[in-house]
């Protein structure tokens, strides 16, 4: 692939015309299996280190948190010009069943036109390309165009239960203008776009007990409750026939889709039976009375994830698990949420076995930015300058991007998705891949928007400056 020339008299960086060279130092990363589920600290901390290494040129460094450290930098030579905080995570999802990988989930491998390995779209590969275009920025011109700090966190797989308290002590560090998450797919790999909301999340554990220990089912089979039944119940009835979630107060708070809504979703060029055929499906199932899309980006989830108990072999089990989790769109209160759900397992009786819910502390509200906030619309830009014939799409994200509505909450900062992951590239399963155009179309993209943020009819307006208008009463 040829070096970046420049394009319509705005400057542009020069990138290194072969991709061996960004696909031999992304593997190092990939290589390195920081699954924050259960590395261990030291895996999880050369991971950390490896960011810091990278951040040479903004002082980069491991910052303690009461889990997996965090990886901090700054930038701050242009004076005068705005801030932003750029976000991303260095923990990567468990591999799932390895016998599913079409190679070793930490080599990174080149298939064609992907690069195939865990963590590559999620968020290892979307990192590297911001860190590929600050250090081209410093070493062609000597400075960024304006004032960059770093967060990489080792949790977000994980719900980020460190980060809410790590912000709130690290306010003053962390303040800027604007945030912008490396991390948030885009919607299709065919056209680009720019979320403007993420749903919110919670998970937890329903626990069915019966006898003290498993059982031989041939000497108690039909005379004890069997908690494997009893939870295949209990989840039978976490659902309407009708795809609806059947919790009581589940839905409560939730506006309803508006007209206006619905018709901007209906306009999107969307086939619904090539997305399902897609998936290896023949129909789709879900809330009944809205398209897939409008569930898919507007409406909340009661998923089951995952269900523990026994194994292939005689017994009774006496416990089982079903691993649960709700994705919460705006409007929905996650403390109300979780009291509704634990109303409806109070209110289970069946004979023989004790219903338990245990919620996990981490949990996340939705979040939403305006289609028409500056950072959409210079965002906007910088994608029609890498994809000039096509049109930016505003779509949603249906996951959950956990630290958005902190920096919302303590540094009053909006965040914008601007990542080069897109949904469709097997996030969180077997055999994770990232499209190889999209490291150098991201490092295009990424230059573009910090450039348009830093001057121009789409520059950011310092907090100072916003500050003071309001305080001279403008």
């Amino acid at each position: 692939m040829s070096a970046v020339s420049r394009r319509g008299g705005m400057a542009v960086l020069v990138f290194d015309p072969d991709d061996a060279g960004y696909l031999s130092e992304l593997a190092d990363y990939v290589a390195i299996p920081s699954v924050s589920r259960d590395a261990t600290p030291t895996v999880m901390r050369a991971a950390a280190q490896w960011l810091v290494d990278q951040l040479s040129f903004a002082n980069g460094h491991l910052v303690e948190t009461a889990g997996h450290p965090v990886v901090m930098g700054e930038w701050l030579g242009a004076e005068g010009a705005p801030t932003v905080l750029i976000y991303g995570h260095y923990d990567v999802q468990p591999t799932g069943q390895l016998e599913e990988w079409m190679s070793d989930p930490f080599s990174l491998t080149v298939d064609g036109e992907v690069m195939r390995g865990r963590g590559s779209t999620d968020d290892k590969g979307p990192v590297y390309i911001v860190l590929k275009v600050a250090q081209a920025f410093i070493d062609q011109e000597g400075r960024l165009p304006l004032n960059v700090k770093f967060l990489f966190e080792g949790e977000e797989e994980i719900g980020s239960p460190h980060l809410p308290a790590f912000v709130a002590e690290h306010v003053a560090l962390l303040g800027a203008d604007l945030v912008i998450s490396a991390d948030g797919a885009m919607w299709r790999p065919d056209e680009p776009s720019l979320s403007i909301g993420s749903k919110g999340l919670l998970s937890m554990d329903l626990v069915v007990t019966g006898a003290e220990g498993d059982l031989h089912s041939g000497r108690y089979g039909g005379v004890v409750a069997n908690p494997v039944h009893a939870l295949c119940e209990i989840i039978a009835g976490l659902h309407h026939t009708d795809g609806s979630v059947a919790v009581a107060g589940f839905y409560d708070g939730i506006a309803a889709l508006s007209d206006e809504r619905r018709g901007a979703i209906a306009a999107v060029s969307f086939d619904e039976q090539e997305f399902l055929e897609g998936l290896g499906l023949r129909q789709g199932f879900g809330e009944a009375g809205y398209s897939l899309l409008e569930r898919l980006w507007e409406r909340p989830t009661l998923e089951v994830n995952g269900v523990k108990a026994g194994g292939k072999y005689t017994v009774i089990p006496h416990r089982a698990v079903a691993n649960i989790s709700c994705r919460l769109v705006p409007d929905q209160e996650p403390d109300a949420v979780v009291a509704a759900l634990q109303a409806h397992c109070a209110a289970i009786t069946l004979p023989g076995v004790d219903v338990e819910l245990n919620v996990d502390p981490a949990r996340s509200r939705a979040y939403t930015i305006d289609a028409d906030h500056p950072a959409i619309s210079a965002a906007k830009v910088a994608l029609a300058s890498v994809y000039p014939t096509q049109e930016v799409l505003l779509a949603k994200i249906a996951g959950t991007l956990p630290p958005v509505t902190l920096f919302e909450e303590f540094l009053g900062a909006k965040t914008l998705f601007f990542s080069f992951s897109t949904a469709d590239e097997r996030l969180h399963a077997p055999n994770e891949y990232l499209r190889i155009r999209r490291l150098r179309e991201g490092m295009l993209a990424w230059e573009q928007l910090w450039r348009l943020l830093a001057s121009g009819p789409y520059r950011l307006q310092p907090l100072a400056q916003r500050e003071s208008r309001i305080s001279d009463g403008e």
